[in-house]
């Protein structure tokens, strides 16, 4: 941005990541606001700020620029509902970090009313092919793509506590595996355009959220790098995820010292990590990245950790079951690799969600 010019940064999703990320983000002495849209939690950021408990930086208040009920709210010339109103020329960056549930929401479209033509999108969200449908949607506003690590919680309404240390990757995303968007004469410089603009989108974001905001652990990659990255922490995540909902609701060391949930786990991470050189078209390296024997070892001192999947179950909530496992699956079935172990997994955990589903729903018609 042009020096003394505000830059306007939304993030849709006031949930731990969000409000902790978004909190190391916001710097307006250096004119860069960060404002969020709320559901639930709305009242409390309204009236008292968000306040964080972290391991990393002590306990503080963040202030957003502005907070928003909804994202409509959030929308440029929308009829006003706070007392700051969404900046008139548009938000330059939408930070999305809901859950991604693509068979339950249609996020992009969700967003669809905030996105200007200026608009950089950053999805900082789990598994893999998260963003295509932000990609068919906007097909020339720059995407950055995100995996985090964080442990970090909200332990009531507007209270987030950060526990550990805090890792985040980043890359450009311009049109995925194919590297065009239908082979036309335009395509290749398109993405490179695109690639460019998210590139340095990307590097601005950095240097806000490491030299601004302390984080050290912030990490910018090439678009190739950074799906290899998304797929090798689906390694984790495919295998605990599901694993500790099938088990009766094990966490991560529980698991790894019975035998048999041990090699089942093991089974899972060597078919991810088998397939995903065949369809990234480059191998992992184990220098650089755990093995997933190392994954493992390591998981038998991570006591009382229960998956993300696991606690989404325990409450009721739906699990993101397709970009951890069905897209999965799928991207690797169309690059003709079968993944048998994780397809078994994701068709019982999905039938198991679907039954419970319905029979809460008749159970509910029952009472009426």
């Amino acid at each position: 941005m042009p020096e003394g010019q505000e830059t306007h940064v939304l993030v849709v999703g006031a949930g731990a990541v969000g409000c902790f990320y978004a909190s190391r983000l916001h710097h307006p002495s250096h004119n860069v606001h960060v404002s969020l849209t709320a559901r639930s939690n709305y009242s409390a950021i309204a009236k008292s700020g968000v306040i964080l408990e972290t391991h990393t930086f002590g306990n503080y208040t963040f202030q957003p620029h502005a907070v928003f009920p909804s994202v409509q709210a959030a929308v440029p010339g929308a009829a006003p509902q706070s007392q700051t109103p969404p900046p008139a020329a548009g938000w330059d960056y939408i930070i999305v970090t809901t859950k991604a549930l693509p068979d339950r929401t249609d996020d992009a479209a969700m967003i669809a009313p905030l996105v200007a033509p200026k608009s950089c999108v950053i999805l900082i969200q789990n598994g893999v092919g998260v963003e295509e449908p932000y990609r068919q949607r906007f097909p020339t506003n720059p995407i950055i793509s995100a995996v985090t690590i964080v442990s970090a919680e909200q332990i009531k309404q507007g209270t987030i506590r950060q526990n550990r240390w805090t890792r985040m990757s980043l890359g450009p995303y311009a049109h995925g595996l194919s590297k065009t968007s239908g082979g036309g004469p335009g395509d290749e410089n398109d993405s490179a355009k695109l690639l460019d603009r998210a590139t340095m989108a990307m590097n601005s974001l950095t240097e806000w959220w490491t030299k601004l905001g302390g984080i050290r652990d912030i990490e910018p990659h090439t678009e190739m790098e950074l799906q290899t990255i998304r797929w090798h922490k689906l390694c984790i995540n495919a295998a605990f995820n599901p694993t500790a909902v099938l088990s009766g609701g094990r966490g991560n060391a529980d698991i790894v010292t019975d035998p048999e949930l041990r090699e089942h786990i093991a089974g899972i991470m060597q078919e991810v990590w088998d397939a995903a050189p065949k369809v990234l078209g480059r191998p992992f390296d184990g220098k650089e990245v755990a093995t997933p024997a190392r994954i493992i070892k390591s998981n038998e001192r991570n006591k009382g950790s229960k998956p993300s999947m696991l606690l989404d179950w325990e409450a009721g909530r739906p699990m993101e079951l397709e970009v951890i496992l069905g897209n999965p699956v799928r991207i690797a079935r169309a690059a003709g690799v079968a993944m048998p172990r994780l397809q078994s997994v994701y068709a019982i955990m999905k039938s198991m969600q679907s039954v419970r589903e319905e029979r809460a729903e008749a159970a509910k018609k029952a009472k009426l």
